[in-house]
């Protein structure tokens, strides 16, 4: 898991051994906006093989983060009830990030209430793209340490290891068999818990809760972007006023249509008070 664009389907690859075990993206665009697994033989025991599942961020280019978490959240909950069981997570983060921006806090925060607590002792936390440092090895060890003493910090306590993904076909097992290594129980992650033990629907959860403000603040920044727009100099008469003033509009419309998404209907509420779900 991880923001888009920073790795993922390249670390699958990677593993796999092949170019074409899943798309790549090498622009802005997001080129993983559904859920899909690659299957690979385990280097240490060819007899058994690791599948591999690679998810979208939650700052996808095409789909709303209200439906990208319902992909995620619909996968682990029919994966759970299937009896197949998570080894460990890996979530990656790209070193060259000079600071913690707003799409990656978003993603580290809905990926924090999808494992919850007790999941965070299965994590990897490993960074990418150490190559494409601008400023050396140095800097990314800075930014490294920044990471584990401060956004990384209570993951870390709870058990996350930090792992470093450098390219390479040994780097990336490396960080696998890590996983493999220590699992000495299956991960059940804290949605999984909500969605099947518990009953809870997508926007009771506690990643739905958090999607939901996360939606809220950005709906308030854009509400205010609106008024400024609208109030600058006497109203938008230039072309460029009135094409900022359309495009944050229809993100804030966008923005409203995913908070209605993440409501619970009231027949839903009614017979989870009956215990009907």
């Amino acid at each position: 898991m991880g923001p888009t664009g920073v790795g993922k389907s390249t670390f699958i690859n990677t593993a796999a051994g092949r170019e074409d075990a899943t798309v790549v993206g090498h622009d802005l665009e997001s080129c993983t906006a559904k859920i899909h697994h690659v299957i690979v033989p385990y280097p240490k025991d060819p007899n058994r093989r690791i599948i591999f599942v690679d998810t979208p961020g939650f700052d996808d280019t095409y789909e709303d983060d209200s439906e990208i978490l319902r992909r995620i959240a619909v996968w682990l909950a029919r994966s759970y009830s299937d009896e197949m069981r998570l080894a460990g997570v890996i979530y990656l983060h790209e070193i060259t990030q000079t600071r913690m921006l707003g799409t990656s806090r978003k993603n580290l925060m809905m990926f924090e209430r999808l494992c919850g607590n007790e999941g965070f002792r299965s994590v990897i936390l490993a960074t990418t793209k150490w190559a494409n440092l601008p400023d050396g090895i140095a800097a990314g060890t800075k930014r490294e340490d920044q990471l584990k003493g401060t956004f990384w910090k209570e993951m870390v306590e709870r058990g996350s290891q930090i792992a470093r993904f450098n390219g390479t076909h040994p780097s990336a097992w490396e960080i696998v068999n890590r996983i493999i290594e220590n699992h000495d129980h299956p991960l059940t992650l804290h949605i999984q818990t909500e969605l099947v033990d518990l009953g809870k629907l997508i926007p009771e959860t506690e990643a739905g809760n958090t999607l939901r403000t996360t939606l809220k603040e950005l709906i308030e920044t854009h509400k205010k972007t609106v008024m400024q727009l609208k109030n600058e100099k006497g109203g938008p008469g230039s072309e460029d006023l009135q094409g900022r003033l359309r495009e944050t509009e229809a993100q804030l419309q966008l923005l409203l249509k995913q908070i209605q998404d993440l409501k619970v209907p009231l027949g839903a509420r009614v017979k989870s008070w009956f215990g009907l779900r």
